[in-house]
């Protein structure tokens, strides 16, 4: 059976130390241990960049061994994408969809759309993982011709997903 395309961005890794969070960085770690070869897994260069943007040098050295330790993969983007990637997250923030301010978040969802990805994994429940968007990015989405949903997802849901029941 064909693996799960899933894309991780940056709150999913930033999860895996969030010691104010014990919960939700259990779930990650559990995710990162033994879910993660369930899994056909990318990150992009916006992933990268954020970690590089993180104002405590300690963390952001943490944050990119952690790409290390787990060989997550960058998709990589070639240059005819790039405008196609840039039109879709333009959308998103243009139409409200996405606050203009968070257009990094916006630049996740449109890669994932422009590349047909199965899941987007976030612990963003703001701006990504909650079902108003889900049905907001997947109607704008289908009126821009991607046909393809995405699900926006938190851990929590593809944790168990084929475990015995």
């Amino acid at each position: 059976m064909k693996k799960l395309k899933i894309y991780l961005d940056t709150s999913v890794i930033n999860f895996l130390f969030a010691d104010d969070s014990p919960e939700k960085q259990e779930i990650t770690i559990e995710f990162f241990e033994s879910r993660l070869d369930s899994f056909d897994v990318f990150i992009s260069e916006i992933v990268l960049f954020e970690i590089q943007k993180t104002p405590d040098p300690k963390k952001r050295v943490i944050l990119s061994e952690a790409i290390i330790k787990y060989r997550l993969r960058p998709i990589p983007i070639p240059e005819e994408k790039t405008e196609e990637i840039d039109m879709i997250a333009q959308k998103y923030l243009d139409s409200g969809v996405i606050p203009q301010r968070k257009r990094e978040d916006a630049m996740h969802i449109a890669i994932c759309t422009a590349f047909e990805f199965d899941i987007l994994l976030s612990w963003n429940f703001r701006h990504m993982a909650n079902i108003h968007k889900h049905v907001q990015i997947n109607s704008l989405n289908e009126s821009m011709g991607y046909l393809k949903k995405l699900n926006l997802l938190t851990l929590l849901e593809v944790m168990y997903e084929d475990d015995d029941q």
